[in-house]
């Protein structure tokens, strides 16, 4: 049975919540709290499975509460608000402190729209019971400022390599800490970071402002070449293919692949059609399985994989099915992910 608590304001909200999961076999609402200082008090008695957390509440703010519990003692916490449709900011912030997942709340309709994206929300509601958390400062302890990027390697501007990355829950901040990292003129880059439509422009956008690398949301035809890192578009698939010497990536529309849009799946089958050998695979902290059989395929055609470990995960559930799945070649702590991509191109 999975135990959820939620925590909104809305009593209406919390109404019609509770009802929709409690309808499912395998789901129980052990609590519900009108403001997060209600849900600690609970949260000394009752131990929840996952929680659904509003951010615009009394008191204190949901991502002053997930930040701290994250901090303390992570819960698998979906964000469940408005403010994340209306503001991408809000969702990026989310992601950082430590949400499993965002789900968009809509000004108006509430209990229409919770009716209508049920089977959405349970499916969430699962995959977040499933998830091992770790203490977000765990990887929060890494620096991201005032740390020099690595010493660009002098045969790493071919276009012959190429570097793909997939990653889920957590990855906002490890991204972070990667890319700044990166010298100038790396290995070009493609990532797919799980995250809602609309929200990965300023995403790539927050990365460029912060790095010493190009970082922008890749678009259909644009070309992946040293020192730039393609991130694909939120609700939509990124692909690679070979155009003559380079490599040129294709941005789709398309159903859902190992229950994502964009997929690291998606990314990583078409990086082992198109580049083979020439190709290093990385996968990083996330919920769930997504980009497991398609490192796997990349492993296969002869390209070099990497997992982040657990210990530096905020969730190993992707790392995890990739090492399982016989996918991954080395396993290495976050700290050290970024000389390994760095010096990557050194034996092209």
């Amino acid at each position: 049975m999975i135990k959820v608590m939620i925590v909104d304001d809305s009593a209406v909200v919390r109404s019609m919540l509770r009802e929709q999961l409690e309808a499912e076999p395998d789901i129980e609402v052990i609590g519900v709290a009108p403001d997060p200082l209600f849900a600690f008090q609970k949260l000394r008695t009752l131990r929840p499975d996952v929680l659904v957390v509003d951010v615009e509440m009394p008191r204190m703010d949901g991502l002053t509460f997930l930040r701290q519990l994250m901090q303390d003692d992570p819960i698998p916490t979906i964000v469940f608000s408005s403010l994340a449709e209306q503001g991408s900011a809000v969702a990026l912030d989310a992601m950082d402190a430590g949400a499993v997942a965002i789900l968009c709340k809509p000004g108006g309709g509430v209990g229409q729209f919770i009716q209508e994206q049920r089977a959405q929300l349970v499916q969430t509601v699962r995959q977040a019971a499933s998830s091992r958390m770790r203490r977000v400062g765990c990887a929060g302890k890494l620096a991201t400022s005032g740390v020099p990027p690595l010493a660009a390697v002098a045969l790493s501007r071919t276009t012959d390599a190429i570097v793909a990355i997939g990653t889920s829950t957590g990855g906002t901040r490890a991204l972070e800490y990667l890319l700044k990292r990166m010298p100038k003129d790396c290995t070009g880059m493609v990532i797919v970071q799980h995250m809602p439509a609309n929200f990965t422009r300023q995403f790539a956008q927050r990365l460029d402002a912060a790095c010493d690398i190009e970082v922008r949301e890749a678009q259909d035809g644009d070309r992946v070449l040293p020192g730039r890192a393609l991130i694909a578009p939120g609700g939509l698939h990124l692909s690679v293919r070979r155009n003559g010497a380079q490599y040129q990536v294709m941005v789709q529309d398309g159903p859902p692949v190992s229950r994502h849009k964009p997929s690291v799946d998606v990314l990583f089958r078409s990086l082992a059609n198109a580049a083979g050998r020439n190709a290093l695979g990385v996968i990083m902290t996330g919920m769930g399985d997504d980009g497991a059989r398609g490192l796997k395929a990349m492993r296969d055609a002869g390209a070099a994989t990497l997992a982040q470990d657990e210990e530096s995960c905020v969730v190993f559930g992707m790392p995890k099915e990739a090492i399982r799945l016989g996918g991954v070649e080395q396993i290495c702590n976050l700290e050290d992910l970024p000389e390994r991509i760095a010096h990557y191109g050194q034996k092209f």
